[in-house]
């Protein structure tokens, strides 16, 4: 599943809905009320310019995501377990979702149509397929300009950072955020982070595939593999796990941790959509160029 509209979403269509070229077009206007299980989801609609009304676990996603979530915007619940009498209430014309939630769409259809992307899975790079959802989901409200406008936008400033990082690149990187002072969770190139790296032009240090799991399951002392790399961490380290750290044996030999070439940035939503990519790439090249 790349993008659907599901069985339940053509059916409710009703007279609006057109069928073309295999493509049902559900709404022409962009105020259709639009609910978020997935954040990546909703980043995705605010960059074409739709505020969803809801969205799960609206307070972490505040303070996460690289778009604005207003006071406004109810709350759903857990993203695994959304509170469908919340999303009932909302009364929303669209409920946007991924496939990491596939197993919840038969309890959204009861109450919406559901609209999905296969945004992350094991082994495929993320960030060409947010940047696709842009114009996929502004298509699908009726709003195809405002789609290819922002994508457009997007992928100008992303070639603007990759110039300005094709000399800093000396270096693998290392991109991780860090769980506990014993383990992190490694961003590969089927990441959407470890393919802000690729579409900079900056090679990743770890080769392989990204654990999609909400821990770190990567032991700390893997790092170790990586003598010449430099290691960006992605989002706030918690103060105990700071403390541990700087007592740490083996952190404090890593060769990045001695050498100083170790980066912390601010962001915290590898599960966003394009406008969190686009985040990390700024955060990436300013990081490099004031190393």
């Amino acid at each position: 599943m790349t993008g659907v509209l599901t069985r339940r979403a053509f059916v409710g269509c009703g007279a609006l809905a057109l069928w073309s070229g295999g493509a049902c077009r559900a709404f022409a206007q962009p105020q259709a009320r639009l609910a978020a299980i997935d954040w990546g989801m909703y980043e995705t609609a605010v960059a074409i310019g739709v505020t969803p009304v809801a969205v799960a676990e609206r307070i972490r996603l505040a303070q996460v995501s690289a778009v604005r979530v207003p006071g406004s915007v109810a709350d759903l619940g857990l993203r695994g377990a959304p509170n469908l009498e919340a999303l009932s209430l909302v009364a929303p014309d669209l409920v946007l979702s991924s496939n990491f939630y596939g197993f919840i769409t038969p309890q959204l259809e009861r109450i919406a149509p559901v609209y999905a992307r296969d945004l992350f899975v094991a082994g495929e790079a993320p960030l060409p397929k947010t940047l696709v959802a842009l114009e996929t989901l502004a298509a699908q409200l009726g709003m195809a300009d405002a789609g290819r406008t922002r994508r457009a936008g997007i992928e100008a400033e992303l070639d603007a950072l990759a110039r300005r990082a094709a000399s800093l690149g000396d270096r693998a990187i290392c991109l991780l955020a860090i769980g506990d002072a014993r383990h992190v969770q490694m961003f590969g190139a089927d990441s959407l982070y470890g393919g802000v790296l690729t579409r900079l032009g900056l090679s990743n240090g770890w080769s392989e595939g990204t654990r999609f799991a909400f821990t770190a399951p990567v032991p700390l002392a893997r790092l170790a593999d990586f003598p010449d790399a430099r290691i960006v961490v992605c989002g706030a380290v918690p103060v105990a796990v700071r403390h541990a750290l700087a007592g740490s044996v083996l952190w404090n030999s890593l060769p990045a941790v001695r050498a100083g070439r170790v980066h912390f940035l601010p962001d915290e939503n590898p599960f966003g959509g394009a406008p969190s990519a686009l985040r990390l790439a700024r955060h990436v090249v300013a990081a490099l160029e004031a190393a």
